[in-house]
């Protein structure tokens, strides 16, 4: 199941950053998407963990994940681009990853795609830095936006 269909995806990806993407790249995107919310859960789970003893609880809740200054203007921007990202993809590619040991709270799952949402812009944005008057991002672009999140997230 992917995030978005072929056409929502180019239309966020135009919106976002002015670029033209093709269907080809939605498998890329969704593993990154995937791959960074896999992420955020852990650092959440490792926040849920530490702050277990103080609160009593071992739930991941919103303020457990991660998000940065950017990420959370990020998030901003995908809700001004008015598009939505499938909950129910980002919750079927975590069962594919191996299990966390504590479970989101339903605050903390109603997020993940605004947080996706977010590392898609965040992304878009990215090429544009990395390539000024990039409008068709190819290979060699996505490994090095994906090298950069990999070393901030």
């Amino acid at each position: 199941m992917e995030l978005f269909g072929v056409a929502r995806f180019e239309r966020f990806f135009r919106a976002a950053a002015g670029l033209d993407i093709d269907k080809d790249d939605l498998r890329r995107f969704d593993d990154f998407v995937n791959d960074k919310i896999y992420d955020l859960l852990l650092r959440g789970q490792a926040n849920a963990k530490a702050n277990a003893k103080a609160n009593g609880r071992d739930v991941i809740e919103p303020q457990d994940l991660p998000i940065t200054k950017g990420l959370q203007e990020s998030i901003h921007a995908f809700k001004a681009i008015d598009e939505e990202v499938s909950l129910d993809a980002i919750l079927e590619q975590l069962t594919r990853r191996p299990p966390l040991d504590a479970t989101y709270s339903d605050e903390a799952e109603a997020k993940l795609p605004l947080v996706a949402g977010g590392l898609g812009v965040a992304l878009a944005r990215t090429f544009a830095i990395l390539d000024e008057g990039l409008k068709n991002p190819q290979t060699r672009h996505w490994d090095r936006a994906i090298r950069i999140f990999d070393l901030l997230l």
